[in-house]
This record gives C-alpha cells, structure tokens and sequence, in this order.
C-alpha cells in the first residue's frame, strides 16, 4: 500500500519566497539594533514560529503586544517584497493535481503566519487543493518538533506512517521524521546534501523532476 496522504510545507516548499522572509527578518533585527546575519535566518531560524524567532533574537522575553507589533511589522514588510516575485516551485500545481487525482488526502502545514498563508494559497489559487491548512496557532512547538505534522495528519483522520511530506528546511525534515511520516526534502534554499544527513529519506530540486522510485511509491498502485 502507497501513502494515504501528503503534507506540504509552504515557504520554501510550495514557493521558493525564504530569501524574501530574511531580508524582511534582517531588516527588522537592524530597526531594532540587532545585527543579525541572514545565515542564522537560514540555519537556526527556519521553521520556527515567531513567537520563538523574535524572543531569541532580542535574547529577552517579549510581551505579547510588542511581539505582535514586530511580527505584523516584519510580515507586511515579507509580503510587499515578495508579492511581485509569486510563483509556485516548478511543477507544484501539476503534482497537486495529480495527487488528487490519484486519490491522495492533502494538507499544508507550515509555521507561517494565517495572513502570510493566505497571500501564498489564495494568491496563487492552490488553496482548493488542501483539505486542511494548519497553522502556528494550531499547536505550541513548532518544528523540529513534530507537532505540526501530526496535527495536519489528524485533521486529514490518516494514520501518521500513511503520510509523506515535503519540506525545504532541516527543522521541517526532523519534524516529519520525528511524526513517523516519510521525509521527502526539497532543496530550494537548503543543499540537497544536508537535507539527506537530516534524514530526508529523497530530496528533489522542484515538483517536475520527483526521483523514479519515489514516484512509483506515489503513483505506482493508482
């Protein structure tokens, strides 16, 4: 038996945007006197949910206004470098399709702010595909802990080990090993290399070039 289900990650899986979330977070992290290299955005910070970003950038707690002030300051800022840049990774709407196609429950689950998921999904018309979106605000870990994953799983009533998913970032690739589900990596931002030693068990470059025997794992009884 194949997968009963796929989850999708959403920045830097379904669109390849994670270079304009660092140059939103390295401007924010300067307004607030913080030098912060885009290297810790990329390793450390990828997958995390805000409210873990911005207390250990300021290496403070945050109260919850301030926090919410600086989150919505750093997203409108995201999404205004983004928006003329939107475009799903390269075969994204075409596997989408096929998935559901072939009978595949499917859900996004990203760390992501619900704003920032609907500028993605609604922008780019892939919300119809998803049975469920779950969100930061759905769980209290965000990646590498698996909570994410097993929440979208719950949502969809299929087994974890019935789920595949596809993720861009280390934290992601641990959180879906760490819910039982098979770990497919996809290398928009992270080397195809690292994704592998975080336990990727493929890790494909975009949606139109799956590797062989992965595909057959997909497809291969439907």
């Amino acid at each position: 038996m194949g997968p009963a289900a796929v989850i999708f990650d959403l920045d830097g899986t379904l669109v390849d945007n994670l270079r304009f979330h660092i140059q939103a977070w390295v401007a924010l992290s300067r307004s607030l006197g913080v030098d912060t290299p885009a290297e810790r955005f990329e390793r450390e910070f990828n997958g995390w949910r805000n409210e873990e970003i911005i207390p250990a950038l300021l290496g403070r707690p945050v109260p919850p206004e301030e926090l919410a002030r600086l989150a919505e300051q750093k997203e409108s800022h995201y999404r205004a470098l983004y928006a003329p840049h939107m475009v799903p990774v390269r075969g994204a709407r075409e596997l989408l399709t096929r998935l559901r196609g072939a009978g595949l429950r499917l859900a996004v689950a990203s760390a992501g702010p619900r704003p920032n998921r609907a500028f993605v999904l609604d922008g780019l018309q892939l919300r119809p595909f998803f049975s469920h979106v779950v969100g930061a605000e759905d769980v209290t870990r965000g990646k590498p802990a698996p909570d994410l994953f097993l929440a979208a799983a719950r949502a969809l009533d299929v087994d974890p080990a019935a789920c595949v998913v596809f993720e861009d970032a280390v934290h992601g690739i641990h959180a879906a090993r760490a819910a039982g589900m098979i770990a497919v990596g996809v290398s928009t931002l992270t080397p195809a290399q690292v994704l592998c030693e975080a336990g990727a068990h493929w890790v494909t470059s975009d949606f139109a070039s799956l590797p062989g025997d992965f595909e057959r794992l997909l497809f291969g009884g439907r």
